[in-house]
C-alpha cells in the first residue's frame, strides 16, 4: 500500500493512514502523561492530608516524583524570609548521602558559592550538567560541597512572585539526560510541593506553640497550687497557734491539757511518738508529764543526764537528727546509749523556752524508716514549741497561783496587785502576739493576713446587706527599687516606715491602712458607698506624700500610684477584688506613676484588646503588613540630607496605616517587640544601599530587651553584611529610660557595637533620670535633644529651653559629640537652633517619615 498524501481533483490533500496512527499514537501517549501527572498531584494531595510526619511526608513526596522522572537524586530547599536562611527540609543522594540536616540553617555566605543559591535569587528554572549550570551562573569557585552530576534540573517553589525554595533532581549516569518535558512537570509540581510542605510546617509550628503554651499553663497552674497549698498551711498553722493558747485558759486536767496538745501538733506533724519533758524547778530532774511512744519503751523521771532530750536542752535550739548521727553523739559521749533508749530513725526536738531560759523540751521521734523528719518540719515544730512554752508558763502561773490561793488565804489582799500585775503581763503578751501575728514588723500596720480577714468579713457583710459598700486601695511606692538599689536597704526600710505613717494618717476607724508586700500597701475603706469618696481619700494619701522626707541625711521626694476597686455583689472572693485594685495600680504606673485609677470593666477589655491585638500582630508579621518608612536628618544650614531615620508602620487592612504608639506598647507588653524589631531592620538595610549612597547615615531604635542577648551584635552586623550595608554607616538610637532596665548588659552590648565601628546615638536626651552619668557611661557618638526642648523655641517664652539646648551643645562640643535637635517643625526654630551653634536636626519642617520609594 502506498503511504504517499493523495489529491483529489479538486486539489485537497487527503492523511495517508500511516500519520493518522502516528497522530492517535502521539494523542494517547499525552493523555497518558497527563493521566500520570493528575495521579501525581491526588498522590500529593493524599499526602498533605495525612497525618505522617514531616520526614515520612517528604518521602513519599520523592517517591511521586521518582514516578514522573527519574529522580534518584532528589532535595528540597527552602528559604525563610525573615531570618534570611535556607535549610534542605530533605536531601537524598546516591553519591553524596546526607550533606545537610534537615535541621541545620545555612546563612546565604555558607551557600554563597552553590547552584541552590543561585538559582533562588534567580527565581528561573535550570537543566543540562552541574558544571556548565554553575559557568552559566557565574559560580567561579565551584557550584557547593556535591558531587557533579551528569545531568541537573531544579526549578523554583514561588508564590506572588517571591522564591520560597527550591526543587532539584540530578544524575550521575549519562545518556539519561531530562527533557523540557521533565522540566514543565517538575514546576508544576513544585507549587504543590511548596503547599504541602508549608501546610506541613505551619502544622508542626502550631503544634510546638500549642504544646510550649500547655507546659506555660501546667507551670503555672503548678505554682497556684503550690501558693494555694502554702496559704492553707499557713491557715492551719494560725488555728493550731490559737487553739494550743486556748488551751493554756482552760479548766481540764494536765493529762487533757498534754493529750489536746498532742492533738493539735498531730494536725501539723506525723507525732505517733511524742513527748514533753520539763525540767525540775531547781534543774537537777527531768519529769515526762506527757508521753506516747510506739516502740512501747516507758519514760520516768530521772535524774538529768546524757539523753537526746537532756542534749536538745543543753544546746538549747531545735535538734534534728538521724540514726547515724546519733550513734556519732553516742561515740563522742554527748549522749548516753542507756538512757537514750530505743533506736529511733529520725529525732526532732525543740527547746520549750520560758522566761529564765530553757524549761523543758518537746519531742518528735520516728521508728519507721519510711518517716524522716525534713528541716521544715523542724521549723515548724519550733514555731509550735513558742506558743506551747507560751502555754505551759500560763497554765503553769495559773496552778501556782491557785495553789497560793489555797494556802495562803489570809494574804489575798497583798497579793491583788501582784496578781493583777501578772494577769496584765499575760493580756499584754497575748495581746502582743496577735499584733505580732496580724501586724507587720517593719511598719507595725496590719498584714496581708489581717486584711484578706477584714476584706472577708466586709464582702460578707456585703452579701447579707448589698447597701454596705466598701472600697479598696491598692498602693505602691514609685521607683521604690531605686531607692533600695541606690541608697541601700537600710535607707529602702526607712521609707517605707515613712510611708506607712503618713497613710495610716490619711484614713480614720473604722478603715484601716495595711502593707501586704515589699512597697505594696492596701486602704480599706468601710461604708464606702461612692467612687468619689474613693478617690478623695487617695487625693489625700498623694497630697500627704508630696511633703520630702530627710533620711540618711538626703531629701528624697516620694509618690504613690493607686489603684482603687470598688465593692459590688459580683465580687465572690478576695482575690476577684485584689486583682481588680491591682490591675488599677498597673494601669496608674503606666500612666506615669503619681497618680490614682478607678477600675471598671474598660480595664478587664483592655487586656483582652492586648490579647486580640497579640494575634494581629502576629499575622501582620507572617503577611508582612510592616513596612519601613524613613525621616530625613538633615544639615540645618543648607537642607542638605546626611541620613534617615528608620521608623516602622503598619499597614493594617481594616484600620489602614497604623504609627507605632498604636501598637508597639503592645509588642513590648507582650513580648513580640524583638520579632518585629528584627523585621524592621531587615527591611531598613534592605533599602539602605540606594537610599544611602557612599556618604548617608542609616539610624534604627534599639528596644531595651535586645539588652538581654549577647547575640543581638554579631547577628545585627550579619545583618548589615548580608544587606551590603557598611558598619561605619549604621548608627543605633537607644532613649535614656532603655538603658535604667539594665545599664551593665547596655553598656556591654553598645560596646561591643562601638568596637565593630558602629555609631551610637543616645535619643530624647533629657528626659532621663541621669543623663549625664549616660554620656559618661557609655560610648556615645550622637546627642538627639528631645523635641520637648526644641517646641518652646521660636516662641515668646523659650528661656528655660534655650538654657538647655544651648547646655547641651556645650556639652557636646566639650566631649566631641554630634547633636541632632528632633522635632524642628518651623523655621523660627531653624533659625534659633542654627544661632545657638546647632548644625544637625530633624523634624516635619524638613520631611515626614515616608517609604523609601518616597524620598528624592
Amino acid at each position: 500500500m502506498s503511504h504517499e498524501r493523495r489529491t483529489d481533483p479538486s486539489g485537497s490533500t487527503e492523511m495517508t493512514e500511516t500519520e493518522q496512527v502516528e497522530g492517535l499514537r502521539a494523542s494517547t501517549q499525552r493523555l497518558e502523561h497527563s493521566e500520570h501527572l493528575q495521579r501525581a498531584l491526588f498522590a500529593i494531595a493524599d499526602l498533605a492530608a495525612s497525618g505522617l510526619d514531616m520526614q515520612r511526608l517528604l518521602e513519599g513526596l520523592h517517591r511521586i516524583v521518582s514516578r514522573l522522572m527519574h529522580a534518584e537524586n532528589f532535595y528540597i530547599a527552602l528559604r525563610d524570609p525573615l531570618r534570611g536562611t535556607i535549610r534542605f527540609i530533605y536531601f537524598s543522594d546516591v553519591a553524596d548521602g546526607q550533606v545537610y540536616r534537615p535541621d541545620q540553617e545555612l546563612s546565604t555566605e555558607q551557600l554563597s558559592d552553590s547552584i541552590t543559591l543561585r538559582l533562588i535569587q534567580l527565581a528561573r528554572p535550570v537543566r543540562g550538567p552541574s558544571d556548565r549550570i554553575a559557568r552559566s551562573l557565574g559560580l567561579t569557585q565551584g557550584h557547593g560541597a556535591g558531587t557533579p552530576s551528569a545531568d541537573f534540573m531544579a526549578v523554583p517553589m514561588c508564590r506572588d512572585g517571591e522564591v520560597f525554595g527550591v526543587l532539584a533532581v540530578q544524575s550521575y549516569e549519562k545518556g539519561g539526560e531530562y527533557t523540557q518535558s521533565d522540566e514543565r512537570v517538575l514546576a508544576f509540581v513544585a507549587g504543590h510541593v511548596l503547599n504541602v510542605v508549608e501546610r506541613k510546617l505551619g502544622q508542626e509550628a502550631l503544634e510546638r506553640r500549642v504544646a510550649e503554651r500547655t507546659r506555660e499553663l501546667a507551670l503555672t497552674n503548678d505554682r497556684l497550687q503550690k501558693q494555694v497549698r502554702e496559704s492553707e498551711r499557713a491557715v492551719h498553722l494560725q488555728a493550731t497557734l490559737y487553739r494550743i493558747a486556748a488551751l493554756g485558759h482552760g479548766q481540764e486536767s494536765n493529762e487533757a491539757f498534754y493529750r489536746s496538745i498532742h492533738q493539735a501538733v498531730g494536725e501539723l506533724l506525723d507525732v505517733e511518738s511524742f513527748c514533753i519533758a520539763l525540767v525540775s524547778e531547781d534543774g537537777q530532774w527531768l519529769d515526762f508529764p506527757y508521753y506516747v511512744d510506739s516502740s512501747g519503751a516507758e519514760l520516768v523521771r530521772r535524774p538529768m543526764g546524757r539523753g537526746m532530750s537532756e542534749y536538745a536542752i543543753r544546746c538549747a535550739q531545735t535538734i534534728r537528727l538521724e540514726s547515724d548521727a546519733i550513734n556519732a553523739l553516742i561515740a563522742q559521749g554527748e549522749v548516753d546509749a542507756a538512757t537514750y533508749g530505743t533506736p529511733a530513725v529520725s529525732w526532732l526536738g525543740a527547746p520549750l523556752m520560758g522566761a529564765r531560759g530553757v524549761m523543758g523540751v518537746v519531742v518528735v521521734q520516728s521508728y519507721r524508716s519510711d518517716l524522716y523528719y525534713t528541716q521544715q518540719d523542724a521549723e515548724l515544730l519550733t514555731f509550735v514549741s513558742y506558743q506551747i512554752a507560751n502555754t505551759l508558763q500560763r497554765r503553769q502561773q495559773a496552778e501556782a497561783l491557785q495553789a497560793l490561793n489555797a494556802q495562803l488565804e489570809q494574804r489575798v489582799q497583798e497579793r491583788t496587785q501582784e496578781l493583777r500585775r501578772q494577769i496584765a503581763v499575760r493580756e499584754r503578751a497575748q495581746k502582743q502576739l496577735k499584733h505580732q501575728v496580724m501586724h507587720d514588723s517593719l511598719t507595725g500596720l496590719p498584714n496581708r493576713l489581717y486584711l484578706r480577714e477584714r476584706l472577708e468579713r466586709a464582702l460578707g457583710a456585703q452579701k447579707l446587706d448589698p447597701a454596705c459598700g466598701f472600697a479598696l486601695l491598692y498602693l505602691d511606692v514609685d521607683r521604690f527599687k531605686l531607692f533600695n538599689d541606690g541608697l541601700g536597704h537600710g535607707v529602702g526600710d526607712e521609707v517605707l516606715r515613712i510611708v506607712s505613717a503618713r497613710m495610716a494618717e490619711c484614713v480614720r476607724a473604722p478603715d484601716i491602712a495595711g502593707r501586704l508586700s515589699g512597697d505594696e500597701f492596701a486602704v480599706l475603706l468601710e461604708h464606702c458607698l461612692q467612687p468619689s469618696q474613693a478617690c478623695m481619700v487617695a487625693e489625700r494619701i498623694q497630697a500627704r506624700m508630696a511633703a520630702a522626707i530627710e533620711v540618711g541625711g538626703r531629701q528624697l521626694h516620694v509618690s504613690v500610684s493607686i489603684g482603687i476597686a470598688m465593692s459590688n455583689p459580683s465580687y465572690r472572693t478576695v482575690d476577684q477584688l485584689l486583682h481588680d485594685a491591682d490591675t488599677a495600680l498597673y494601669r496608674a504606673k503606666a500612666a506615669g506613676r503619681q497618680r490614682f485609677v478607678l477600675f471598671d470593666e474598660s480595664l478587664h477589655a483592655s487586656a483582652m484588646n492586648v490579647l486580640d491585638l497579640e494575634q494581629q500582630m502576629r499575622n501582620a508579621l507572617e503577611k508582612g503588613q510592616f513596612e519601613s518608612y524613613f525621616q530625613p536628618i538633615v544639615r540645618l544650614a543648607d537642607g542638605d540630607v546626611i541620613g534617615y531615620e528608620a521608623l516602622i508602620r503598619w499597614r493594617h487592612p481594616e484600620l489602614g496605616l497604623l504609627a507605632p504608639g498604636r501598637f508597639l506598647p503592645a509588642a513590648e507588653e507582650t513580648g513580640l517587640i524583638e520579632t518585629i524589631d528584627w523585621h524592621m531592620y531587615r527591611l531598613a538595610c534592605q533599602a539602605a544601599p540606594d537610599l544611602l549612597g557612599r556618604d548617608k547615615i542609616l539610624n534604627i531604635n534599639i528596644s531595651p530587651c535586645h539588652f538581654h542577648s549577647r547575640n543581638f551584635p554579631r547577628r545585627l552586623l550579619d545583618l548589615a553584611a548580608w544587606a551590603g550595608v557598611a558598619v561605619d554607616r549604621l548608627c543605633v538610637e537607644v532613649t535614656e529610660s532603655s538603658l535604667l532596665s539594665d545599664p551593665g548588659a547596655a553598656a556591654q552590648i553598645l560596646g561591643s557595637l562601638h568596637e565593630a565601628g558602629v555609631r551610637i546615638a543616645l535619643d530624647d536626651f533629657g528626659t532621663g533620670y541621669s543623663s549625664l552619668s549616660h554620656v559618661h557611661r557609655f560610648p556615645l557618638r550622637t546627642l538627639k535633644i528631645d523635641r520637648s526642648f526644641i517646641a518652646p523655641l521660636g516662641r515668646g517664652a523659650q528661656q528655660r529651653s534655650t538654657a538647655i539646648v544651648s547646655a547641651v551643645l556645650s556639652l557636646a562640643a566639650s566631649l566631641d559629640l554630634d547633636v541632632v535637635a528632633e522635632g524642628v517643625e518651623t523655621d523660627a526654630q531653624r533659625d534659633v537652633l542654627l544661632s545657638m551653634g546647632c548644625v544637625h536636626g530633624q523634624g516635619f519642617l524638613f520631611g515626614e517619615p515616608v517609604p523609601a520609594t518616597g524620598l528624592p
